[in-house]
């Protein structure tokens, strides 16, 4: 059985029991006369390849309580682009695909881009930046929910868990985030177990008490890509465009609402998709390149507190961090062993030594340069400078899907 403590600053609501899916989504179909919500789901083309995509439209074909559901398309040609409508058409939902690598589409970044909006380079939270745009376009939408496209083991749960909160009239909800956990035969969520927890841990040490990183200590899937959200939320925050969209967004949740207002949810028992490579030799690729995205990100938003952080600092930060990454593999090894999984205390340990190197590198580039990539800018911000930009995203996605 789950279990029911709350720690932390934020409201946790595990799955203590198999609530029946129906009656859930019963609940929300009712809710969603008042209340309209929409689905976001961010993809490559290429994962309508696996066998993940097929398997979410199945699951999405259940769900009667949706407006709308919005499909953020990257790395797509016109002839995938058209197979991949085709293959969402199928759902009893209203379908749109937000088409990132269309020719209108491609002119409404070079419009944002002449009115000096930074947009960094193409990727997931560019593309989610953006269709979070269109979606705001749209009227009578109370709250969107986004998680990925490729999980092997989709439910139409997670989709019902994560609104529920959020929506629920008796609840005061702006922010949900989904959490669940990340193992088959093994151990997975390496960065979080290993990297990100552990730092969030190290700077608590030596900062002492600071309300944020109780904030984001209190998450237990921080790193996790599902989460909903109330549509004036949306409108307000940035994200940004490198891997440390997940660490920009709560950061941004935290400065704009109460963490009274914030959960976590269990929304699936175990969560399995595509495990990112890690790979020494290669910094600026897959987990790595995660982890120093992720930091960087983090030490921004430290800095914006007003937390100083000198070289002296960060000598430290390095040294008690790999601490610290040393008491969660003793905790992770014993865990592995109660309950008979794999594990390799050793790849451990070198994964831990190829996050200290991202740390370094992290540090280094905030030197250089503390900003670092910048922000997406919030959608009330770009209003206010192309006050007709709402419509003309919309009338792009309608053309485009006609």
């Amino acid at each position: 059985m789950a279990d029911f403590f709350q720690n932390g600053v934020i409201n946790t609501l595990q799955k203590l029991k198999e609530r029946p899916l129906g009656e859930m989504d019963a609940e929300l179909q009712s809710i969603s006369r008042r209340r309209g919500m929409v689905l976001l789901l961010p993809a490559l083309f290429s994962e309508f390849e696996t066998p993940s995509m097929p398997r979410i439209i199945d699951e999405l074909k259940g769900i009667k309580y949706l407006s709308k559901i919005v499909l953020s398309l990257d790395r797509a040609n016109g002839k995938q682009f058209h197979e991949a409508r085709e293959k969402m058409s199928v759902l009893p939902a209203e379908v749109k695909i937000v088409w990132h690598d269309g020719p209108r589409m491609e002119k409404l970044y070079k419009d944002l881009r002449k009115n000096a909006f930074d947009l960094g380079m193409q990727g997931k939270g560019r593309s989610v930046w953006m269709t979070l745009g269109y979606i705001l376009s749209q009227g009578g939408v109370y709250a969107i929910a986004l998680h990925d496209c490729d999980i092997v083991n989709y439910n139409r749960e997670i989709v019902s868990r994560l609104f529920y909160p959020v929506v629920h009239p008796a609840m005061d909800i702006e922010f949900s985030k989904g959490y669940y956990a990340r193992v088959t035969d093994k151990l997975y969520g390496r960065v979080t177990r290993l990297f990100f927890t552990p730092l969030i841990r190290t700077l608590k040490r030596i900062l002492g008490y600071n309300h944020f990183l109780e904030f984001l200590d209190s998450f237990r899937y921080a790193l996790s890509g599902e989460f909903a959200l109330i549509t004036p939320l949306a409108r307000g925050i940035r994200i940004s465009p490198t891997w440390g969209l997940e660490v920009s967004l709560l950061s941004e949740v935290y400065q704009h609402t109460t963490v009274n207002r914030v959960c976590q949810v269990e929304i699936t028992e175990f969560y399995e998709h595509k495990h990112q490579p890690l790979s020494k030799d290669k910094p600026n690729e897959g987990l790595l390149r995660m982890a120093s995205d992720i930091a960087k990100a983090l030490l921004r938003v430290l800095s914006e507190d007003g937390i100083v952080m000198s070289q002296s600092f960060f000598r430290t930060l390095s040294t008690a961090y790999i601490q610290e990454s040393r008491v969660a593999i003793e905790k992770y090894h014993a865990l592995s062993l109660m309950n008979g999984l794999a594990y390799d205390r050793n790849s451990e340990i070198e994964a831990v030594e190829a996050f200290t190197g991202c740390l370094a590198i992290a540090m280094k580039e905030f030197t250089k340069n503390p900003v670092g990539i910048p922000m997406l800018p919030a959608w009330v911000r770009v209003e206010a400078a192309i006050p007709d930009f709402a419509d003309r995203i919309a009338e792009a996605v309608e053309l485009d899907n006609r």
